[in-house]
């Protein structure tokens, strides 16, 4: 089973749909963290939950 990290992310209600998927691409492109949830609270709010998978490497032998 694969090993993911997270990041919460917290956009205030005064940020709009457009700059919150500009800020999200860029974390997805630059970061290569993908969305795992996102929570739209009562106030406009979002919560977004990022996550990525932790690719772990073997140890080489000689």
């Amino acid at each position: 089973m694969p090993e993911y990290e997270f990041v919460d992310v917290y956009v205030p209600r005064g940020v709009s749909r457009k700059e919150a998927t500009r800020l999200l691409t860029d974390h997805a492109e630059y970061g290569h963290w993908e969305l795992h949830r996102l929570s739209l609270m009562r106030d406009g709010s979002r919560r977004v939950r990022l996550r990525r998978r932790i690719i772990r490497q073997a140890r080489a032998t000689w």
